[in-house]
């Protein structure tokens, strides 16, 4: 079998949100994030069903977007029961450990509720905070050396691997 296309990046994330305007604010003016392009439609292109929407595009630095649709009800996307609010998250990069702590502090001085800055095992240090739509975001930034990345590279598969072992034998036992 040949390989897969190359996959060169992250065009945009997209979420539900419960208000354009809201979601904007918060986007635009706290994060620094551009509202660059607005779909408004009353069809779903991909499916046709008929749901009027407007589809909002804040841009990061990259190119890459995060995305929303405004489904004109005033609602949120409703947690998943099975799953810890903690682990779906969008984790975005920004330059530093002080842009992190910057961060922090811009966020607080705005009212969010952010947890951390959290060291996870020097790999990275990040902060947690939620948009206005439950949606858990993640500020992070790489604290590790490149050979320390190059040697978690090189044992991520063993890692996965051995995990999945582990996980089958607790689970059938």
């Amino acid at each position: 079998m040949s390989a897969f296309i190359p996959i060169r990046g992250l065009h945009h994330f997209a979420y539900r949100c419960r208000d354009a305007e809201e979601t904007r604010r918060f986007y635009e003016d706290l994060l620094g994030l551009p509202l660059t392009h607005i779909v408004r439609a009353d069809t779903i292109p991909s499916t046709g069903e008929h749901c009027p929407y407007v589809h909002l595009f804040f841009e990061m630095t990259d190119g890459s977007s995060v995305a929303f649709f405004d489904l004109g009800d005033n609602e949120a996307s409703e947690p998943s029961p099975n799953t810890p609010r903690w682990a779906n998250h969008l984790a975005l990069r920004v330059d530093s450990t002080d842009a992190v702590r910057q961060a922090q502090a811009r966020l607080v001085a705005a009212g969010v509720d952010v947890i951390g800055p959290v060291d996870h095992d020097g790999f990275v240090l990040s902060i947690y905070f939620f948009d206005p739509n439950g949606v858990r975001l993640e500020l992070t930034t790489n604290t590790a050396s490149a050979e320390e990345l190059a040697t978690f590279r090189a044992e991520a598969r063993a890692k996965c691997d051995a995990w999945t072992r582990e996980k089958t034998e607790r689970l059938t036992t």
